[in-house]
This record gives C-alpha cells, sequence and structure tokens, in this order.
C-alpha cells in the first residue's frame, strides 16, 4: 500500500511550574514556530489541557496545517511515560494522577506521547545535544531539584513503573538534611537551589570571614555565582562543597551503571569552574575504581530555552501514529 504525504512535523511541548512552551518540531530539529503561556495561570487542569489545545491549534494552523503534524509530544515535571499521566507532582497545583496526555489526545485528534522532563531532556541530548552518538549515558539535570534518567543501548531504561534515575533522592548524607521528599540526606537537600542556599546560611553563620554575601542580598544561587566571579572566599566554598555532594551522587550513580558520559544541565551547572572541577574531583575519588579516568562528565550543548520543546519533539516521534483526520 502506497501510503500519502509524509507527515514531517510534531508538537514539543514543554511544560514546567512557570510556564508552557509549546512549539512545531521538524524531523532536523528545527523549530518552525514556538510560542509560550504561564502555567500558573491554570490552577485547574481541565482549564489548562483547554487551553493548551486551543494553543496548538492555533500554532498548527498559522504554520502549515494540521496535515503536516504526526504527533504531540510533553516534558513534564513527574510524567510517567508508561501511563501518560502527570503522578503526584510536588510542585504543581494539580494533585494525584493526571492523565494528561489522553486530555490532549482527546482534544486534538493526535498522538500523544507524555515524558518525565529529565527523560525528555535526556532523549534532546542523545538526538540534538551533546550525547549525539552514544549509546549508554546518564543525564542530570541540577536546579530547583535534581532530575536525571538512564539512557541504555540507545534507550531509556524506565523501571518496573517508570519512576528509574531518581538520583536526587538517593542518600549522601546519613540522617542529613530534610528533602522535600521527606526523606533525609537526599542529594537534592544539597545541590538543588534550596540546598544551596541553605548551604550559604549555614556558612555564614559558622565562618566569621568577610564576606560579600553578608553585604549583598542574596537570593539565588545566581546572586553567589556573582559573588564568585568577584573573588569570595566564601562564596567559592559554598559551591565547593556543593560540588563535592554532586560528585558522590554522580559516582554512585555511574558505580551502579557503568556509563560511557554524565550529561550536566540545569541553573546550577552555570556556576561553572567553581562547581564542576570540585564535583570532578570528588567524583574521581568516589567512583568505582575500575571506573576512574573513564567516564566523561559533559555540560549540555542545547540552549536552556529550546531543550524542553527539541526533547519533546523528539519523543513525539517515539509515539504509534494516530489521528481522527485520516
Amino acid at each position: 500500500m502506497i501510503e500519502g504525504a509524509v507527515k514531517s512535523r510534531v508538537v514539543g511541548v514543554g511544560l514546567s511550574v512557570e510556564r508552557t512552551v509549546y512549539a512545531i518540531v521538524d524531523m532536523r530539529g528545527t523549530i518552525i514556530a514556538q510560542k509560550e503561556f504561564p502555567t500558573t495561570d491554570f490552577p485547574n487542569v481541565n482549564d489548562f489541557a483547554a487551553h493548551l489545545s486551543e494553543c496548538i491549534f492555533q500554532l498548527v494552523e498559522a504554520n502549515g496545517g494540521y496535515e503536516s503534524i504526526r504527533s504531540v509530544g510533553i516534558s513534564a515535571p513527574s510524567g510517567n511515560f508508561k501511563s501518560g499521566c502527570i503522578e503526584y507532582p510536588p510542585n504543581l497545583p494539580w494533585k494525584g494522577q493526571t492523565p494528561l496526555s489522553a486530555m490532549l489526545r482527546d482534544r486534538l485528534g493526535l498522538a500523544v506521547a507524555l515524558g518525565n522532563d529529565a527523560h525528555v531532556r535526556a532523549l534532546g541530548e542523545y538526538v540534538y545535544g551533546s550525547a549525539h552518538g552514544l549509546r549508554d549515558f546518564l543525564y542530570i539535570t541540577v536546579g530547583h531539584g535534581v532530575g536525571s534518567a538512564i539512557f541504555t543501548k540507545g534507550k531509556f531504561y524506565l523501571g518496573a513503573d517508570g519512576f528509574s534515575g531518581e538520583v536526587g533522592h538517593t542518600c549522601v548524607a546519613h540522617n542529613g538534611r530534610l528533602c522535600s521528599c521527606g526523606n533525609r540526606g537526599c542529594l537534592e537537600a544539597y545541590v538543588g537551589t534550596k540546598g544551596v542556599m541553605r548551604t550559604v546560611r549555614e556558612l555564614l553563620e559558622k565562618d566569621p570571614r568577610p564576606s560579600l554575601m553578608r553585604e549583598r542580598e542574596i537570593k539565588t544561587p545566581k546572586d553567589v555565582y556573582q559573588c564568585c566571579q568577584d573573588g569570595d572566599e566564601l562564596a567559592v566554598q559554598v559551591f565547593h562543597e556543593t560540588g563535592i555532594y554532586l560528585g558522590i551522587g554522580m559516582a554512585n550513580f555511574a558505580s551502579v551503571l557503568n556509563p560511557d558520559a554524565i550529561v550536566l544541565a540545569g541553573g546550577i551547572t552555570g556556576a561553572g569552574r567553581w562547581l564542576l572541577e570540585p564535583a570532578s574531583q570528588s567524583f574521581e575519588e568516589h567512583v568505582f575504581h575500575n571506573l576512574k579516568g573513564k567516564v566523561k562528565l559533559l555540560p549540555s550543548i542545547l540552549n536552556k530555552d529550546d531543550r524542553d520543546v527539541l526533547g519533546a519533539g523528539a519523543l513525539a516521534w517515539e509515539v504509534k501514529e494516530y489521528s481522527l483526520f485520516i
């Protein structure tokens, strides 16, 4: 049977706590058109799904029409590729299990794939970014929280229930800091945004040395980074301690899975050498001895504003094609 015209585009959606970005992406990863709206405007998920569907419809109609679109991919916090649901997200207003992929499929009449944001970003790195050409790698994104994904033999490893790779909630300090997940000593409690800011407070309390962090308003890790750039020794110590914990977490992850590389992304990694040099040293000190010097630590090369929609676009090609309009 000879098929009709090949559908050469997909829609990628990057859903985060603050904003939702949606774009038309072609086979080569070119973003044809892109728009966004505040996620926070929609505390009711039904209203969110209706608005997103209408936004996608308008963008598609203005850029080639439905006949060019194969499917839709969504990157979402706490997303589960196996169920197509956002499951018990700690930072979104939609509680419980939200079958967002089915909600959009019913409204758009197209196949919809939904995945965990870290998993989807890892797929984007594999197709378009730093992990291109690698078969076995780990992906870690460090920002408000710590997201991670396992890529092996060119495919995701999702685990029995779709929640594999939660390195942010592995323990790096026995009976350590209380994490937002309810456990103590999690990696996220030391290297996520809140963890970095807690390290700032603890260092300022116990170390009497002068510091720009005492004089300036320090609200985010980016402010700490600026103090590092201006020669502040205590600010450098903040990222040094953060890097040690990040290195331990990566070493535990790598020692179990033996990857070719670990791809690092997220806002905290913007601290550059202040974070990555101690993290690399800590990694080599703690990783299984047969892996020392063999695992590459690679910074993401994807633009942070594009990585979610590119990864979601790549995910869209993974779902079986379906359309009400065929």
